[in-house]
This record gives C-alpha cells, sequence and structure tokens, in this order.
C-alpha cells in the first residue's frame, strides 16, 4: 500500500482572517505562519498539517496523502498515468513552502484535488496548542480523516481501492450511502457521503483527551457553531460534535476512535445508521431529523454497544465489575460490536 497517511489539508477560501481566530480558539491549532501566501497551522510535531491559502468566494480543499518515500512517490505517478491521469511534480519552492521533499499533484475523476508527497519536515520546538489542552492524535495514523461529498460511490471506489490502494473498512446503506476506507491502523482515513453534491464534506480531528472534546463542545455551543451535536459513532466509536468552518464545511472533533488491524480486516455493513446516540444535524426539517432518529432507534433497541477506545496514559482502572463484560466472557449473548 503506497499511501500511508492523511498527511495534510489545504483549504482554500476567501476568509482568511476568520482562520486566524478560528483554528487556534475553537480547534486549538497552533498558527505558526501568516503570509501572502495563507495561514499555516501545526497540531503535533509536524511543521505544518493545515494550509489556509487565499482563494475565490467558493471554497476548495486539496487532500495531501503522505507516502513512505521517492520511490512510492515515483511508483504511485506511473500507476496514474498508465490510466491518463495528468500528474503534475511540484516544484521545490512548493515543495518547501509545505515542508515536505518532493510531492506530485494531480485529481480523482470527481475533479478533488490530491497531492502524494513525502519527506515531511519535523519542528524543532514543541507544539504550543491554541487553547489548553493535551493535544492531537497523529503520528502513523496521520492528521485525522477526511470525507468527501460524492454524486455516485461507485463512479470513485474503483479509483482510490485500485489505484491509490485504499481498502474498504465498511458502509452505512441508510438513510444514505457513506463509505469508509482506510490506509492505515485508523478505522477510515477516507470516507464517501453519496449526497448528490461534491467537494468537502468534513475533516475529523481525534484529540488526545476526552475533556478537550467536551471543552471545546462547551464552547462551540456559546458561539452558536454547533453543526452536529455530540454523540458516538456505531462503526469507528468516535465520541464527537462537528463544528461550522468559516468556510462552509464541518470539522468532526472527537476523542477514543477506533483502530483495525488493517491486514486481517473484513469489510462490513453497519446497521442502525451511523450513531449509537446524538449526531444530531442541526440543519435538518423536523421531518429529517425523525427519519434519522428512527434509523438509530434500532440501536437502541438491540442495545447495541462497544467499549470505550483508549490508549495507554489517558485512562485509569476503577473498582467494581462489569456484568456485560463478564457476560460477554462467558460467551453469553451480548450486543456488543466488535
Amino acid at each position: 500500500m503506497s499511501i500511508n497517511a492523511l498527511g495534510y489539508m489545504e483549504i482554500k477560501t476567501n476568509r482568511l482572517d476568520e482562520w486566524v481566530d478560528f483554528a487556534p480558539r475553537i480547534l486549538g491549532l497552533q498558527l505558526v505562519e501568516k503570509s501572502s501566501q495563507g495561514l499555516m497551522f501545526r497540531m503535533d510535531d509536524r511543521k505544518q498539517r493545515l494550509i489556509v491559502s487565499d482563494g475565490l468566494e467558493e471554497t476548495s480543499a486539496v487532500f495531501g496523502w503522505e507516502v513512505d518515500d521517492s520511490s512510492a512517490l515515483d511508483a504511485l505517478a506511473s500507476r496514474l498515468e498508465a490510466i491518463s491521469i495528468r500528474v503534475k511534480q511540484l516544484s521545490t519552492s512548493q515543495c518547501q513552502y509545505r515542508h515536505f521533499s518532493s510531492a506530485i499533484a494531480f485529481q480523482d475523476p470527481a475533479g478533488n484535488e490530491l497531492v502524494a508527497y513525502c519527506g515531511a519536515e519535523e519542528a524543532s520546538d514543541a507544539f504550543e496548542p491554541g487553547r489548553p489542552m493535551l493535544g492531537f492524535r497523529t503520528g502513523p495514523l496521520g492528521m485525522g480523516h477526511a470525507v468527501l461529498h460524492v454524486k455516485s460511490i461507485n463512479d470513485l471506489m474503483w479509483f482510490y481501492t485500485d489505484v491509490l490502494g485504499f481498502k474498504l473498512t465498511d458502509y452505512v446503506p441508510d438513510p444514505y450511502q457513506v463509505f469508509f476506507f482506510h490506509v492505515n491502523e485508523r478505522h477510515h482515513s477516507l470516507a464517501m457521503v453519496e449526497s448528490g453534491k461534491t467537494g468537502i464534506h468534513h475533516i475529523m480531528l481525534e484529540t488526545l483527551g476526552l475533556d478537550d472534546v467536551g471543552q471545546g463542545y462547551d464552547i462551540v455551543q456559546q458561539e452558536d457553531l454547533v453543526a452536529m451535536t455530540l454523540g458516538r459513532h456505531t462503526n469507528d466509536f468516535m465520541t464527537s460534535y462537528y463544528v461550522h468552518t468559516p468556510s462552509g464545511f464541518m470539522i468532526e472533533y472527537g476523542w477514543g476512535g477506533r483502530t483495525i488491524e488493517p491486514q486481517s480486516w473484513e469489510p462490513k455493513r453497519v446497521e442502525h445508521g451511523s450513531s449509537f446516540w446524538g449526531h444530531d444535524r442541526t440543519w435538518m426539517s423536523p421531518e429529517e431529523l425523525l427519519e434519522m432518529r428512527r434509523i438509530r432507534a434500532g440501536a437502541v433497541a438491540q442495545g447495541l454497544r462497544a467499549p470505550v477506545q483508549v490508549m495507554e496514559g489517558n485512562f485509569e482502572i476503577g473498582a467494581g465489575r462489569c456484568a456485560w463484560l463478564d457476560g460477554f466472557k462467558k460467551g453469553e449473548a451480548v450486543n456488543q460490536i466488535v
């Protein structure tokens, strides 16, 4: 698999002044550069993970996919050119600005702008979040995940799986199709929502602490920026909310995402919608919300649940017994998603 992570994102927008405040104060990102070209933000030891550059009235995005080395980059370019995808080599100055050694730019069949790159630079100083928080879960998992609006999943799925090497994780059939794809141990680095539209749907950032999500949720509620309420997803087990960005798309802000074993993973159909609870869409009509809740009620009726996904250092074991876990270990019928 040549692509190993969603490494960075570039947002082209005419709302740079709003992002100067939004990204640090609302998201906790660190503004490290402000120039005529745009804004550059850190979220870990990398010199950049998010670039916001000056664009036209309509917002667009560049999805930055990381590969291991220059050999992998050359092999990817050859695969793309073999199916008549136009590949452009980024110049030395373009790579230096983005803080990686080499890169190619191309488009998927729907016209989404993609960059594949290698040699990302690390900063010499520690990450300083824009608001008090523990930080973000990145490393080999990449910066998070990206979700695309698509008119037809079938029109794009072949390109991402057969050409770029993404693997299907699972899919949600109702109330509309959503397909999830992985390139590493993160449950998904890419998803496609068959909404009939094109372009960016949302980006996900995963924090190291649940309290970072809760405190962020307080902030976005106070400022009336909630796009989707606090909830927990049925497939990647993320506890999250969604916030409106200054440029019209959403950012999912979450904690506790699931990791998988890519070599042995088998794709699954996800029943009863995408959330165990919550994630009400604030833009929906009362009728649409009622339908979403009806679908979600299936998970409630069956008592579906999943273990909280923790990592070393962000949990403690308390005293007590868990009848649910004890029953599962004994082989008794328990509606646990695994």
